[in-house]
């Protein structure tokens, strides 16, 4: 696999570092051999854990560990593998839409820096790595020195090698989604640099003021859970707490964390721990400096203001209860238990043994799923035995399960045995038809029914070439051929069903025959019945001779030869058993003389008398060629078509009196290939 080496201005540099690629294991350091294949383990240097970016500020980051290495998907095309060399990670939102720029300043600027910006908007960060559509920029430039996008860009996309520009054109930014920014350090040297974000007009600076937003005490009350508006610095929060004041002072503050401040750099809510349980009633937080100086900030280091406060309320605490049931409409074979609040997922037998349904039939448990996490569940998925496909009523009942307990919450508190809910079920519908065909000779008529078992009460008919019905027993008529396919769908308010059937193919009455077109003196003519259709009983045939016949396969017939070309018109007329006809007429060209000759003469003077040179009566030549040439050996004419013919004329232009000779190929009526040669005058 290649990897990602940059060709540097200098050939010196770039040979440098392709004997770096070849012999690596010969001489680089054994902390440089580990840090290749290390797994990036500190904050920032994986896309899940971002810095979070605000415009405003210029990100310093003084020393790079060397890890990573994992492959990048790119818009570059160069059969070069793009590599997160030990990397950092940014993330921002827009919040006004307009263009992104930046400055990567290395502290060294002999160092070698590449950056790619992806969407990651509703997107697993992590996706960056095989996802293409989440690509937004880049540049991979084997130049040293400052890097980023600017209006001194040409393209947003800039790949490996080197002389390519180390400035990209500063990419668009879409309002409202959020963006992801790899910084990759290609030079193993882990001096770090300085990234500003300057000269774009998109706004990623959130314009939210800090604030409390909620607060609220759990179980005995000797907790707090307090809300932000957005995410706040984790390392901007007193450990011991002291930016908060409880009144009534009835408890002391001991601890404050942020949630999820252990894997990443911020947090909207805060854990706060108390000395002991608050008593029931009304209580007010409020924020002020604590020892570390401040309230708490933002990404753009704004504090939330001094004295901002919120009130919540301490109540008893009150046991979990069901509080609804949510299924399928129709035929369900899950329910989805909604909790009044978490109970811990220790507490659940997951074989159902907590749970038992009555009803009118029955019905057993299966499988149990939760929306476990962080120990807590507040749904309870149940997966029945079988689908409830008939109408009945049910009661879901709580009791007490192989494990001793009902379900418990985090304060220990159970939800009694023998609470309830109930829910019901409709029947099961089913979509299945049947229909009657009467055929006729112009159309077809079909009775279709079906027969409204289980409280259906909608029906909507869909016929392939017929407008749609609503009622439940409609009649169609067909005119036109093919498959006629109907599709069904029914509903009792509660269950549907649909089904398709291809019901059957209406095939009309067609009288044909294939016969010769051209009858040439001497021919006998073979008439073949072609004729379509189903129970075809009767064939009545009129050759225009005089002759007739009431067979499908008529004897050969014989045609007068006259002097001069004419017509004739052969009549089948076929009849089925339901007394249905159709007719077919073909008029056969009855021929004078069938004898191939080319004149040995013509005038082209547009008086309809020997205007034209080509074969003629050719009417039973195959693979013909005709071709004409005057006498410097030119051919002057050519064709394959016995009834296209030379006019006289060379490129629109009439040419010249005199003798031109002609070559004449075909294969006869009885398979013998013929070749004559021949010389015509053309008199002007």
């Amino acid at each position: 696999m290649a990897v990602h080496l940059h060709t540097m201005s200098s050939l010196r540099i770039f040979f440098f570092k392709r004997c770096l690629h070849f012999f690596l294991y010969l001489i680089l350091t054994l902390f440089v051999l580990q840090g290749k294949a290390q797994e990036c383990t500190e904050l920032g240097q994986n896309p899940s854990t971002a810095f979070p970016v605000c415009g405003s500020s210029v990100f310093v980051q003084n020393s790079v560990p060397i890890c990573g290495n994992r492959a990048i998907i790119s818009a570059c095309n160069t059969g070069v593998t793009y590599l997160d060399k030990n990397p950092y990670w940014y993330k921002f939102r827009c919040y006004t839409p307009g263009t992104l720029g930046f400055v990567i300043t290395p502290l060294d600027l002999n160092d070698d820096y590449d950056w790619q910006l992806f969407d990651i908007t509703n997107r697993n960060p992590e996706n960056i790595y095989t996802d293409i559509s989440m690509f937004v920029a880049c540049n991979w430039s084997g130049e040293t020195g400052r890097t980023g996008a600017s209006s001194a860009g040409v393209t947003l996309v800039n790949c490996d090698g080197g002389g390519v520009p180390i400035f990209s054109s500063m990419p668009i930014l879409i309002q409202d989604h959020e963006y992801l920014l790899l910084v990759s350090h290609f030079t193993n040297s882990q001096s770090g640099y300085s990234l500003s974000f300057e000269g774009g007009t998109a706004g990623i600076i959130d314009p939210k003021e800090p604030h409390l937003t909620n607060a609220y005490s759990y179980c005995s009350g000797n907790t707090i859970t307090v809300a932000l508006n957005k995410k706040m610095k984790c390392n901007s929060l007193d450990a011991n707490g002291t930016e908060f004041k409880i009144d009534p002072p009835l408890a002391r503050i001991t601890k404050a964390i942020g949630k999820d401040c252990n894997a990443g750099f911020d947090s909207d809510t805060i854990l706060i721990t108390l000395d002991k349980n608050l008593p029931p009633g009304n209580y007010k937080l409020s924020i002020g400096k604590g020892t570390d100086g401040n309230t708490l900030l933002d990404n753009c280091d704004r504090s939330i203001p001094l004295g901002d406060e919120i009130s919540w309320t301490v109540n008893s605490t009150d046991a979990p209860a069901l509080t609804v049931i949510r299924k399928d409409n129709c035929s369900p074979k899950m329910l989805e238990l909604q909790l009044s609040k978490s109970i811990l997922c220790s507490s659940l037998d997951f074989n159902g043994s907590e749970f038992t349904i009555t009803g009118n039939y029955p019905v057993n448990i299966g499988n149990i799923t939760t929306n476990c996490s962080g120990g807590l569940a507040s749904i309870i998925k149940i997966e029945l035995s079988r689908p409830l496909q008939k109408k009945s009523n049910f009661e879901l009942i709580i009791q007490k399960g192989t494990d001793g307990n009902t379900l418990l919450d985090d304060c220990g508190q159970e939800i009694p045995a023998g609470s309830k809910l109930s829910f019901s079920v409709a029947d099961t519908v089913n979509a299945d038809f049947q229909f009657t065909l009467s055929e006729g000779c112009k159309e077809d008529v079909v009775n279709y029914t079906h027969n409204g078992n289980n409280e259906v009460n909608i029906w909507k008919w869909n016929f392939n070439d017929q407008p749609s019905s609503n009622l439940q027993n409609p009649s169609i008529q067909y005119q036109t051929t093919g498959i006629k396919q109907t599709e069904l769908i029914v509903s009792n308010g509660n269950c549907s069903d649909t089904v398709k059937k291809n019901i059957y193919e209406r095939k009309l009455l067609k009288a044909k025959f294939g016969t010769t077109n051209v009858v040439c003196p001497g021919d006998n003519t073979v008439f073949t019945d072609q004729s379509e259709g189903e129970n075809i009983i009767n064939w009545f045939w009129d050759f225009g001779n005089g002759q007739t016949s009431f067979s499908k396969t008529p004897p050969e017939q014989v045609y007068t030869i006259s002097t001069s070309d004419y017509s004739v018109p052969v009549k089948l007329i076929i009849t089925n058993n339901k007394g249905c006809k159709d007719t077919a007429t073909v008029n056969l060209s009855v021929i004078a003389n069938c004898y191939i000759a080319v004149p040995s003469a013509f005038t082209p003077n547009n008086d309809g008398l020997n205007d034209y040179l080509y074969p003629l009566n050719a009417y039973r030549a195959k693979n013909l060629r005709f071709s004409v040439y005057n006498r410097f050996g030119q051919r002057v004419f050519y064709t394959e078509d016995w009834t296209k013919k030379w006019n006289g004329k060379i490129k629109g232009e009439p040419a010249d009196a005199g003798a031109y000779v002609w070559l004449l190929h075909y294969i006869d009526d009885k398979n013998k290939t013929i070749d004559i040669k021949g010389t015509s005058i053309l008199i002007r």
